[in-house]
């Protein structure tokens, strides 16, 4: 292709939403890839030539046509809440914006359907007076879309009760659009729907999602505070694993991870330890019991009704946006993403904590795995000196046999570490047969067939 093909599309498509200012187009050509020094390094100046919003299936089909007729590529666009730089354009083209595809569908029973560009929090606004909710809810949850969570995500709180997006049953149903100059619109369900799961939008547009829900909670938040290291993530543990409370979210935040929580000073102690809970109020009592038994405090408290009215809940402060918090402190901080072995999870984590403490700060969100394993994931905070020094770091965990999802790269089969499913490179050929899709993101098809360069 040209440079030219892209600004030539809004006069074949006059009626569509473009965004053609170039502050504009790249702000949306960007996510919170710059948690990473070394993607903000390697992504900068990449940038797509213009941007369109659709607001219908059929809009959106006329722009795909359009792109694969002139062999323009397309990047598909959620709110950029992501932190590969998976919105990032690598070769140019089109940035494909899906938020005002945003309609909310139904809930039957203790499922959900809904377009791709809903945002989490506006789903379950919807869901909740249909006594449902969402099963996972990330940290980005306002702002973040349903479609977003889907292509570049891993799930969030209540990931401890349900698993992340990749466990059997909780995403059933997506309806995808292909790149053809013909585009087709195909339902794919149950293990061949999550081909298109976390891939960036590689492999295929979603439009729509089916998604399991679960019964909605009234989820109390508390702060469980301590001085001991080992006493905390004892009970972050023991608690995440008693099955007769009930819980959404267990976040475990080693000293001084709190001191970067400036909004939450006045219930964080300087040096804790602190534990981050959503609890349902019935297990209120057997929570704070266990807490005491493991010599912590409970510093801070809110009802639902109470965290409603004040607009600001513990949510945004686990998960990635714990990173995020820090980095507003102190900009010499970046962060790594671990997966520990169930059975050793504990020892794991004891053993990493005296080997990095001082530069290695621990964050752990308990959680189970998609086979159903209590486990905890790791989203360490790390002192950032060099990229060589990074990679010690995550190397180290290794060697402790613990999994390192790289969250310092922006090709997918990298950040997972492991060998691409070839079903995944099969489904980018049924439904992008010309790679134009986030092209130079997914290695596997790149070795079969290049991409093509713009001009």
């Amino acid at each position: 292709m040209t440079t030219t093909a892209a600004h030539q599309l809004p006069e074949q498509l006059p009626d569509l939403d473009w965004i053609t200012d170039p502050l504009r187009v790249g702000r949306l050509s960007q996510d919170f890839a710059w948690f990473s020094p070394v993607l903000k390094r390697e992504l900068a100046g990449k940038r797509a030539e213009i941007a369109v919003r659709p607001r219908s299936e059929d809009e959106i089909r006329q722009v795909v046509a359009a792109c694969a007729s002139a062999g323009i590529p397309i990047t598909v666009r959620g709110s950029g809440t992501g932190n590969y730089g998976q919105c990032t354009p690598l070769h140019g083209g089109v940035i494909l914006d899906l938020s005002a595809y945003n309609a909310f569908g139904w809930v039957r029973g203790g499922v959900g359907r809904a377009q791709a560009g809903i945002r989490l929090a506006d789903f379950d606004a919807q869901a909740k007076p249909l006594g449902q909710e969402l099963r996972w809810l990330p940290s980005t949850y306002r702002s973040a879309t349903l479609g977003g969570l889907f292509g570049g995500g891993f799930g969030g709180a209540g990931s401890i009760n349900h698993g992340p997006l990749a466990a059997p049953g909780n995403v059933l149903a997506v309806r995808a659009m292909s790149v053809e100059p013909d585009p087709q619109v195909i339902e794919l369900r149950g293990a061949e729907a999550m081909r298109l799961h976390h891939t960036y939008g590689t492999n295929g547009i979603v439009l729509e999602l089916e998604v399991a829900l679960t019964p909605a909670i009234a989820w109390t938040e508390c702060i469980a505070s301590f001085d001991d290291f080992d006493a905390a993530l004892e009970f972050a543990d023991r608690f995440a694993c008693a099955p007769g409370l009930e819980k959404k979210e267990v976040c475990f935040l080693a000293a001084p991870i709190p001191e970067y929580f400036t909004s939450l000073a006045e219930h964080l102690r300087a040096g804790c330890h602190a534990v981050l809970l959503l609890v349902a109020p019935h297990s209120e009592a057997g929570m704070r019991e266990m807490a005491a038994l493991h010599g912590g405090q409970i510093s801070y408290r809110k009802t639902a009704e109470e965290v409603k009215a004040g607009n600001k809940t513990l949510v945004e402060y686990t998960w990635n946006h714990t990173t995020l918090h820090a980095l507003k402190i102190d900009k010499n901080l970046t962060y790594i993403q671990s997966g520990f072995t169930p059975q050793r999870r504990i020892e794991q984590v004891k053993a990493l904590q005296a080997a990095l403490q001082g530069e290695v700060m621990m964050h752990l969100e308990f959680l189970r795995t998609k086979e159903g394993a209590p486990n905890c994931s790791g989203l360490q905070l790390i002192r950032y000196t060099t990229e060589e020094r990074l990679n010690q770091i995550m190397q180290i965990h290794r060697d402790h046999g613990v999994q390192i999802n790289n969250p310092h790269v922006y090709i997918v089969e990298d950040g997972k570490q492991n060998n691409l499913d070839p079903a995944v490179v099969a489904t980018k050929q049924r439904f992008d047969p010309q790679g134009l899709l986030n092209p130079g993101k997914l290695r596997s098809w790149e070795a079969v067939q290049p991409v093509r360069q713009t001009a």
